[in-house]
């Protein structure tokens, strides 16, 4: 068994929103493999990249502005 296979999130970050960052969003809950995170993360951050993409050839600004929640969310399971 690898470290990595023994490594778990200690679930202390919470990540705010808001002006001046005043409004708690998520957190990562603790006891979640840290491998099992990242896998999460790399596959939401593939999708925030495609709709990024796609709201920018057709021009759908509001598609841009959820890439921007589910990109901290993506870089939330990373951290």
């Amino acid at each position: 068994m690898t470290t990595e296979d023994t490594q778990f999130t200690v679930g202390k970050t919470t990540f705010y929103q808001g002006e001046n960052g005043t409004h708690p969003l998520f957190r990562i809950e603790p006891g979640i493999p840290c491998r099992d995170a990242r896998e999460q993360s790399s596959e939401l951050m593939g999708y925030v990249r495609e709709l990024t993409i796609t709201g920018l050839m057709d021009e759908k600004p509001m598609m841009i502005v959820g890439c921007a929640l589910l990109e901290c969310d993506g870089q939330g399971a990373d951290g």
